[in-house]
């Protein structure tokens, strides 16, 4: 999997990734402490709205960034969105009150929501073999999951040296290495069909992708399932180990490391596992899983906290965490097989902005849930959210699901350059079979397809 560092572009896009998640982590913390020095007791209020901002602006800006990449150098976007994150982190200890906190964190999920599309829409072109490509999907689902660990460690050991707003100095200095390594990295010129159309109808066209690719509709009912998962796991990880199982503060972390450690043996195994077998086989059977993962879950949250719940917890949790990335890995290459190369910029925006908004939904379903219904019915309720749209994506994806198709144009004139080699059809139209994506000159699948 480590062989995909050895091309040049990659190892320094990749270790912006890293820098940069690294410096994302820091200022989680640093952001928990700030809201909690200016609101006090209401910080948990503060917070829960930051993480709804984050979402809205996930889901608003990706597609508008999706349009942009294509008439901005994809490198002078990259770098811009990280200047931008810098200077927000570097303007945060200056913050007093809770609005202000609210327009930073907006600022800089805003720019997230530019930077994180944009560089997954970069990555197919840097590595173009299948094979290159499924190991960097890996790579960046350990980068994700390594954070989750790192960070946290990484704050607590500069806050016994430092106070708190030296972390967001932190945050800052890992934009600032970022942007520098995509600076110094020769990235692929963007095809000139992705500089076409106007800003309006590219923002569009992600999602139009989407609903009209039964794969990419399945793709999102696949986000779905593993958004309720997460949602419990995130959310309610902290109510679950402080208040039911009566657990100190460090067992928060360890459970949490329960759900990465499943994430990241996922992540190492899934390159060779896709090698044989079709991203279908591997993601519908994971995200079915999930829902029987909540049902355990509402019986041990029901159980009496013992040992031997806690240590069923622990398992869950690393359950989730590999169903989760067994879904989330290889959706990568689901979206980079239905697109073309010059849509991926908007395909990507797309799949990021209609993910989060999973998420958007799901988050506040846990949080509410838990605390008016308490935690076995929470468990159940994003169970039964999991199950239904597992069932609906193994009906959205067909089993017979191939690239190339054979279908009619009744809408393009004979010299056309797509009819190149086309075949003459009934009234006027034309036939040939190609891969087959949504784009200008197919707005629909075949009905045979």
């Amino acid at each position: 999997m480590l062989t995909v560092l050895r091309n040049r572009t990659y190892r320094r896009l990749f270790t912006a990734q890293v820098v940069a998640l690294v410096g994302t982590g820091l200022a989680t913390v640093a952001l928990a402490l700030l809201a909690y020095d200016i609101a006090g007791a209401n910080a948990s209020v503060v917070l829960g709205t930051a993480l709804a901002i984050k979402m809205v602006a996930y889901v608003a800006v990706a597609p508008i960034a999706g349009a942009l990449a294509g008439r901005i150098p994809r490198r002078a976007l990259l770098v811009a969105t990280d200047l931008t994150r810098a200077g927000v982190a570097l303007a945060l200890p200056f913050v007093d009150q809770v609005w202000q906190i609210y327009l930073m964190v907006l600022l800089l999920q805003a720019a997230s929501a530019a930077f994180t599309p944009t560089f997954q829409a970069t990555i197919p072109h840097v590595l173009p073999a299948e094979r290159d490509y499924t190991n960097a999907l890996s790579m960046s689902r350990l980068a994700y999951d390594l954070e989750s660990l790192f960070s946290p460690a990484l704050a607590a050991v500069l806050l016994t040296l430092v106070s708190y707003n030296w972390l967001f100095a932190g945050t800052s200095l890992g934009f600032l290495a970022s942007a520098a390594l995509v600076l110094s990295a020769v990235l692929p010129k963007a095809p000139a069909a992705e500089r076409a159309g106007g800003v309006y109808a590219k923002a569009l066209s992600g999602t139009r992708m989407f609903w009209a690719t039964p794969r990419l509709r399945a793709l999102l009912a696949l986000d779905l399932a593993v958004a309720a998962a997460g949602a419990i796991v995130f959310v309610n990880t902290v109510v679950v180990v402080r208040e039911h199982f009566q657990r100190p503060a460090g067992a928060v972390s360890l459970a949490l490391g329960a759900y990465g450690a499943g994430s990241m043996l996922t992540a190492l195994l899934l390159p060779r596992l896709l090698a044989r077998v079709s991203d279908r086989a591997v993601m519908l059977p994971a995200a079915l899983a999930l829902p029987a993962v909540l049902g355990a879950t509402a019986v041990i949250t029901a159980a009496p906290p013992g040992t031997a719940a806690w240590l069923a917890l622990l398992a869950a949790w690393a359950l989730i965490g590999a169903a989760s990335s067994a879904v989330l890995t290889p959706g990568g290459r689901v979206v980079r097989r239905s697109a073309a190369d010059a849509e991926l910029p908007a395909a990507f925006a797309a799949q990021f902005s209609l993910s989060h908004a999973c998420w958007l939904l799901t988050y506040p379903l846990a949080g509410w849930l838990a605390a008016g219904a308490g935690l076995p019915v929470t468990a159940l309720v994003l169970g039964a959210v999991a199950l239904t749209a597992a069932l609906g994506a193994v009906r959205l994806w067909p089993r017979r699901d191939p690239d190339a198709l054979d279908h009619v144009h009744t809408d393009l004139p004979a010299d056309h350059p797509h009819l190149a080699g086309a075949r003459p059809a009934p009234a006027g139209a034309w036939s040939h079979g190609h891969r087959y994506v949504i784009d200008r000159n197919h707005r629909s699948r075949p009905r045979h397809a």
